[in-house]
């Protein structure tokens, strides 16, 4: 019989599920673990009504921010960049020009709206394709 442990959710998992749920109440459908290219795994790539493409970042820890080193290659990938976190994360860790989100299990909230910077046409083609394959897929 498989250990419990095996089904043990992570608490970055929670917060992803918590923010995919608020996104989706604003229009917006939401993957996992999507690669944006080889190398990078995002937390959460959301697809908005317009097209907009976000990215969040889910840190549960100091630790797990401070261990983070490729989240600046996640920019170009993405119009607006996000971190989730939850209520106690220290959150003067976290870089003033991006959005902020406070997130649990069940729901979240935008504290800060990450400044835009949209991707060029033929990267947002592309991303919107592997956005739909990878969503096909699973």
């Amino acid at each position: 019989m498989p250990s419990d442990t095996l089904f043990h959710t992570q608490p970055g998992q929670l917060l992803a599920r918590g923010v995919s749920r608020h996104l989706a109440q604003h229009g917006f459908a939401s993957v996992e673990e999507l690669v944006p290219a080889r190398g990078l795994r995002v937390d959460v790539m959301a697809l908005g009504p317009k097209g907009e493409i976000w990215i969040v970042e889910c840190k549960s820890s100091r630790a797990d921010f401070l261990s983070d080193h490729k989240w600046q290659g996640y920019l170009e990938w993405c119009d607006r960049f996000f971190w989730a976190v939850d209520p106690a994360f220290p959150n003067e860790l976290l870089p003033d020009d991006t959005g902020l989100i406070v997130a649990d299990a069940y729901d979240a909230e935008i504290l800060r709206m990450a400044p835009e910077d949209k991707i060029a046409p033929a990267r947002r083609k592309a991303m919107v394709q592997k956005f739909a394959l990878t969503a096909a897929r699973r």
